[in-house]
């Protein structure tokens, strides 16, 4: 299994373009079935082999979102099997996808946006580049992943656009508002040891290195104590907020479809949700008995 597994992710790597994020989490999924599946051979697994792991991650109270991930991991690899002539037919084919539960994700309004941002206040290049992480983030809607992902040459901090190497190698420009330029700026003229090289991150850390997807996630739940925020927040959290943010302002759904990079708009079509009080905003604005 692992030999197979390490040429599946090679694969990944080099025919798909898939994002390191992607090939992880491929990589743990496929190990962890390795683990269930102990001495069996590739040749031994079949179809009640996978209907027994699904069953075994049931049983650990997995989600059902959990469960869907790690069966397209195993479609995936197994197909990727079939096509290489190492099986003849793919063990996981005929497995229904479980039904994934369509929970709202969270946002943050307004006041709380503002609250979090203004946390950042203070003189060193440290709080100055958490703040400009913060407005990068919900100015543009981009991951965690594609921001720590930016170069220096990939923000044109004269039209405030940045280029974003997305899911898949695929680029897109996305705009990130006059106060993510501003921030920005005043943080590359902040941050210690910036030069004219292009290539360098455009995040770092202290040793002057690309911060990291957690470093990221650190330092948001950082600046959410600080603004004594009761939601639990994280670099997600600001993507569906922007996206929220957008619709209930009157963007249309293919416009933010495409600023968040989604391959289909049906993911993006969750942002769609609306409170209680604009639902209420909107009946009182538009039915003529209200």
């Amino acid at each position: 299994m692992d030999t197979y597994i390490k040429q599946f992710l090679m694969f990944l790597d080099a025919e798909k373009h898939a994002s390191p994020h992607t090939i992880k989490n491929y990589g743990s999924d496929l190990r962890a079935f390795a683990r269930f599946v102990g001495e069996k051979t590739i040749d031994d697994i079949s179809y009640l082999t996978i209907r027994n792991f699904l069953a075994y991650l049931k049983e650990k109270e997995s989600l059902k979102t959990t469960m869907s991930r790690k069966l397209a991991c195993l479609k995936s690899f197994f197909k990727y099997l079939t096509r290489e002539n190492i099986l003849k037919t793919s063990p996981a084919a005929g497995i229904a996808t479980p039904k994934r539960e369509r929970r709202l994700p969270s946002f943050l309004e307004v006041k709380e946006v503002e609250e979090l941002i203004e946390a950042t206040q203070g003189i060193t290049w440290e709080l100055k580049r958490d703040r400009a992480i913060l407005e990068v983030l919900y100015g543009s809607g981009i991951r965690a992943g594609e921001l720590v992902g930016l170069n220096t040459e990939d923000a044109d901090l004269l039209s405030g656009m940045l280029k974003i190497r997305g899911k898949g190698k695929k680029e897109r420009l996305v705009p990130i508002g006059t106060c993510g330029t501003n921030a920005l700026k005043t943080y590359l003229d902040a941050r210690p040891g910036f030069s004219d090289d292009r290539s360098q991150p455009l995040f770092v850390n202290r040793h002057q290195t690309r911060l990291t997807d957690r470093s990221v996630r650190r330092i948001i739940l950082r600046c959410g104590k600080r603004a004594a925020l009761t939601k639990e927040i994280s670099p997600h959290t600001l993507r569906h907020t922007f996206a929220t943010h957008l619709l209930d302002h009157g963007a249309d759904l293919r416009s933010v479809q495409e600023l968040l990079g989604h391959a289909n708009l049906s993911t993006t079509q969750i942002y769609t949700h609306v409170s209680a009080k604009r639902l209420r905003e909107a009946y009182d604005q538009a039915h003529p008995r209200a």
